[in-house]
């Protein structure tokens, strides 16, 4: 497997020049770095102005590891080459660096770049990256991956401390600056007047005049500053940095317009141990599921009910010691059954999501107020008066389904559970719930029973005691509402409730269709007035699909199901759509009208078609399917591992479509954009077509 590495920007603030003394005094060695013995200059050249310089090493490195395994490797050192290609004129430095031992084994490529400061020319950007894999190592793989992420990993974090160690030598010698290169002044002639140097070299010439091969680190779309990191989301070794910016440049290629806040990018790696697939797949669910259910805009356009208000025994309360929001919950008073048979499991569901997001945006408060990264909130649960009422099978079930909801789409936010006043019930609640609630978030909770909490390691080890409230002891007054009976007059049929949760589900403007081997789904669009706009905004949640439009003058026949529908095998997916015919001619009975758009698991899709013709636009998604090796009868292992991510032939794509007059096209995207909330950032990349006829733009 192939262990990569991607640093975030560290900037020095000090300019190019100086910083380049500082970087060659780490040769032929560095005492800082005992495991880089020595380095040998093999090949130098240098231009005939000066302005380039290549420098080839051949560097001895002393690798860490247990005499068993050098002895079976039968070395001491291991070398690698290091290239040096620096531009005075453009003011930059590229570094690739390869192992020359046991390359047929191993092989590690690094490329490190130092580059101008986008935003200040007198600082300087570092970042680097790097792979390696391990393809046989006398069967000591596994072990020689973890030596040599181990020995990087510590390298890398005495990087940036290296060169300002070096920046202190060279201030303690009396250099604190270094002159910018210029061009060598041009010999002049009787007939030619003398051509002046100083006008030769803009005032910063990386920003006016860059490499058409480097994007300038520090760019706020694609990079993220370690002391950004630090400020705003906290110490990370360099492997989870790494994850989180492989993770954010995923999402920018896939998802531009809805790209979540770094903080919640980081919460998702944290839930799952920093395994970057795994966080990727529930960050993608999550994203879909926010989108179906509009949860961005679930703050301003969520009304809790009067009933809630009286009767949910529950709010935001102060903060803890830490800094995090605190919320008070007083379940114990909560008439759970009747908030169940008046509101219904959706409506209770929608209130606990708006909660959620109200933390996040109380997290995000905190951490400015405070000016340290606060990720998460801490909860107290008051659980006085709870009794068997409480354990009412659908109201269990409802609680169940809450928990399963908030802990796939809002991992690694609740910092601290505290339980207090647990009756001798409360074993049979934790019994029914424990099992749903991941482990990482169980070693949160604190319960105390009876008046434990009062005593030391109670509640006063974690909030100060002005903000503890005053029915637990505290000297803070709490608008927490007190709960009680919801009037049995206020019920409602069980026929109620189920016509008001299908009400709830359905409000999302988003729909979700099967995409089969065969069978493509189609949406039918007719248009009578001409430059009308098509628009359309879609998820590819599961395998790969081609996206096509179709017109045509005449309305296709949705093809009527045989008898073998009635079983399920015509027809294996419900809601899959087919609109041509399959006696219709491409060119004939219709026609292509955009390019075929190939799309792959995870990436969000936003564009629109201005029409040319009146009659019936066809909005179709197809399985894609890889093609084959025409070179060779022997299928390629790429193909194989790709056919073999779609399983069963199914693909499952969420969409939206809309058509809007052209007069009113401009500006009017507000149904494709995805967020204001705390949870998302709308990229600066979106754009909205204005591209007349047959233009079309795709956010992917």
């Amino acid at each position: 497997m192939v262990q990569k590495y991607q640093s975030p920007v560290r900037v020095y603030k000090y300019p190019f020049e100086l910083v380049m003394a500082a970087y060659e005094k780490r040769f032929p060695n560095c005492p800082l770095i005992p495991m880089f013995v020595n380095s040998d200059i093999i090949s130098e050249c240098h231009s005939e102005d000066g302005a380039t310089q290549v420098i080839e090493r051949r560097c001895t490195v002393d690798v860490e590891a247990p005499r068993l395994l050098k002895r079976i490797a039968g070395v001491d050192y291991i070398y690698f080459i290091q290239k040096n290609s620096l531009d005075r004129r453009e003011r930059t430095l590229h570094i690739e660096a390869y192992n020359e031992s046991f390359s047929s084994r191993v092989n590690v490529y690094e490329h490190c770049c130092y580059t101008v400061h986008p935003e200040n020319e007198d600082w300087t950007c570092f970042e680097q990256s790097a792979s390696m894999d391990i393809k046989s190592f006398f069967g000591f793989e596994s072990t020689a991956e973890k030596i040599a992420m181990k020995q990087y990993a510590a390298s890398i974090k005495k990087g940036k401390e290296i060169i300002e160690y070096h920046l202190k030598q060279l201030e303690e010698e009396g250099i604190t600056h270094m002159p910018r290169w210029v061009p060598p002044p041009i010999p002049t002639t009787p007939h030619q007047p003398p051509v002046s140097s100083a006008r030769a070299i803009p005032a910063c010439s990386s920003r006016v005049h860059p490499s058409s091969t480097d994007v300038l680190p520090g760019s706020p779309d694609d990079k993220l500053d370690a002391d950004y990191i630090s400020r705003y989301l906290g110490q990370l070794t360099p492997f989870q940095e790494s994850c989180l910016i492989r993770l954010r440049q995923w999402l920018q290629e896939t998802h531009k317009g809805k790209i979540p806040k770094d903080e919640h990018v980081l919460r998702f790696l944290r839930s799952r141990d920093f395994n970057l697939e795994k966080a990727r797949e529930a960050l993608c669910q999550t994203l879909t599921w926010r989108k179906q259910h509009q949860i961005d805009f679930l703050l301003d356009t969520w009304q809790s009910p009067q009933l809630l208000q009286d009767y949910y025994t529950g709010g935001w309360h102060h903060h803890d010691k830490d800094g995090r929001p605190l919320y008070i919950l007083r379940l114990g008073q909560m008439d759970t059954k009747g908030l169940v048979r008046t509101l219904g499991e959706e409506t209770l569901l929608r209130h606990v999501l708006s909660i959620n997001e109200e933390g996040l945006r109380h997290c995000q408060e905190n951490t400015k107020i405070f000016g340290k990264p606060i990720s998460c909130w801490t909860c107290l649960v008051d659980l006085e008066g709870l009794n068997m009422r409480h354990l009412w099978r659908p109201a269990i079930k409802a609680l169940l389904r809450m928990i399963e909801v908030v802990g796939a789409n809002y991992p690694e936010t609740l910092g601290r559970l505290l339980i207090i006043r647990a009756p001798r019930v409360f074993p049979v609640l934790w019994t029914l719930v424990s099992p749903f609630i991941d482990e990482n978030t169980r070693k949160k909770f604190l319960i105390y029973a009876g008046n434990d909490y009062q005593g030391p390691g109670g509640l006063v080890d974690y909030i100060n005691r002005e903000f503890i409230p005053d029915f637990l002891g505290g000297d803070s007054l709490c608008d927490v509402p007190e709960g009680g009976l919801v009037p049995k007059s206020l019920y409602r049929t069980a026929e109620e409730l189920e016509n008001e949760e299908v009400k709830l589900w359905n409000e999302s403007i988003y729909k979700s269709a099967s995409v089969l081997k065969g069978a493509p789904h189609e949406v039918l669009i007719e248009i009578t007035d001409v430059s009308s706009v098509i628009t359309w905004d879609f998820d590819v949640c599961k395998g790969d699909v081609i996206f096509n439009i179709y017109h045509s003058r005449r309305a296709p026949q949705p093809a009527k199901r045989d008898g073998l529908s009635t079983h399920n095998l015509a027809c294996p997916a419900g809601n899959n759509v087919q609109l041509i015919e399959r006696s219709w001619m491409l060119g004939q009975d219709y026609s292509m009208v955009e390019t075929a758009l190939t799309c792959r698991e995870g990436e969000s899709v936003q564009g629109s078609h201005v029409t040319r013709w009146p009659g019936f636009y066809i909005l179709q998604w197809r399985l894609y399917s890889t093609p084959t090796c025409t070179s060779s009868s022997r299928p390629r292992v790429d193909d194989v591992l790709a056919s073999l991510q779609v399983s069963s032939h199914k693909c499952k794509v969420m969409y939206f479509t809309e058509v809007l007059q052209s007069t009113d096209f401009r500006g009017s995207m507000s149904s494709l954009e995805s967020s204001h909330s705390g949870f998302s950032l709308l990229s600066a990349a979106t754009t909205s077509s204005n591209q007349s006829h047959t233009g079309s733009t795709v956010s992917r």
